[in-house]
């Protein structure tokens, strides 16, 4: 009895700090890539300027010849890594939360598609973890479609920081390299755009499902240029990782955010998570809440060179509506009352 009672409380023990260790990577997974997303691109520069004027200088001037020679890529698909995307870090990343994938509907890999994320959130996270890692499964989900996860164009003028986006499968959201994706290379291709962008961002707030999309239509244009079936994309939690200070509309600190988005393409929020030791102080780590994203039913997009606004107006609409029927689904499902409605602004 007693070596039995000994070998259970080692068990406990064992499993007590086994629990405890898997918690701790999992805060570190998420702090660097926290500290990635604030920090990285700056970092990097700031440090290539500075072996440039020590002895070793050699290494730095060699990786920027290599730079402008490797410029153009970011646009040309990108250099994604399958060993990047499914490093041990990413499952440590997503339990942290949890986050969770799900599918709704079969991708044929015939077809190429866009698929529209919504809401922002602060840093996207749910949108990072499902497509530019396979922590989620994504890729055995969605059996031979390549996601592509757009971001600002800016992120890949930074050294170092371009190839690490780059090994995930990130991409430029802009035109020359959406129109790359979705003409020159092949079928089977799923770009992810966050449509509201820096604009959505200032208004995400725990409670509050809302999305910027009355006035984004450019996405749907794109598709109809290529002929991609456009895919709504809801992330039932994004909202709730991040607490944040709500400028009204005419105040001084709105107008400072809109500067900045207007002339530099990002928008600077003033939030706050928890703590890197306890939940119950403010920081940079974001709140572990569930975030869960749907993957929605593709819509079906003809090819038109030259799309007409009546055109663009028409399949916009009805996005718009396959968005609100997909969050109206879902939402009883994923921790939000039946009451609740999605707010298109």
């Amino acid at each position: 009895g007693t070596g039995s009672n000994i070998l259970s409380a080692l068990q406990d023990l064992f499993w007590l700090l086994k629990s405890k260790a898997e918690k701790q990577l999992q805060i570190i997974s998420v702090l660097q890539w926290v500290l990635t997303f604030l920090i990285m691109g700056i970092a990097c520069t700031l440090i290539l300027m500075y072996i440039l004027c020590t002895d070793c200088w050699a290494i730095a001037a060699l990786y920027l010849a290599w730079l402008v020679f490797d410029w153009n890529t970011p646009k040309k698909g990108g250099r994604r890594s399958q060993w990047v995307r499914n490093w041990a870090i990413w499952r440590y990343f997503r339990d942290y939360f949890p986050i969770r994938l799900v599918k709704t509907h079969n991708l044929v890999t015939t077809r190429n598609y866009i698929f529209g994320y919504h809401p922002h959130g602060i840093m996207g996270l749910g949108a990072f973890c499902n497509f530019s890692t396979e922590a989620t499964g994504v890729s055995q989900k969605f059996p031979g479609i390549r996601p592509y996860l757009a971001t600002l164009a800016g992120n890949f003028r930074m050294p170092i920081l371009r190839d690490y986006l780059m090994s995930g499968g990130i991409c430029p959201v802009n035109r020359d390299s959406i129109d790359y994706i979705l003409s020159k290379n092949g079928s089977g291709n799923a770009i992810i755009i966050v449509v509201g962008g820096a604009a959505e961002s200032l208004n995400c707030t725990p409670g509050k499902n809302s999305v910027t999309l009355k006035n984004r239509k450019g996405f749907v244009k794109l598709a109809l240029r290529h002929g991609a079936d456009l895919v709504p994309v809801y992330s039932f939690g994004e909202n709730e990782v991040y607490k944040q200070v709500i400028f009204e509309e005419g105040s001084w600190g709105r107008w400072v955010q809109k500067k900045f988005q207007k002339h530099i393409g990002f928008a600077p929020c003033i939030f706050h998570g928890r703590g890197l030791f306890s939940s119950n102080t403010w920081g940079l780590l974001p709140y572990s809440k569930p975030i869960t994203t749907v993957v929605g039913e593709p819509i079906t997009i003809p090819k038109i060179d030259n799309p007409s606004q009546k055109d663009v107006d028409f399949y916009h609409s009805i996005y718009v509506d396959s968005l609100i029927k997909l969050f109206d689904k879902y939402k009883s499902k994923f921790g939000l009352p039946e009451t609740e409605v999605l707010e298109v602004n």
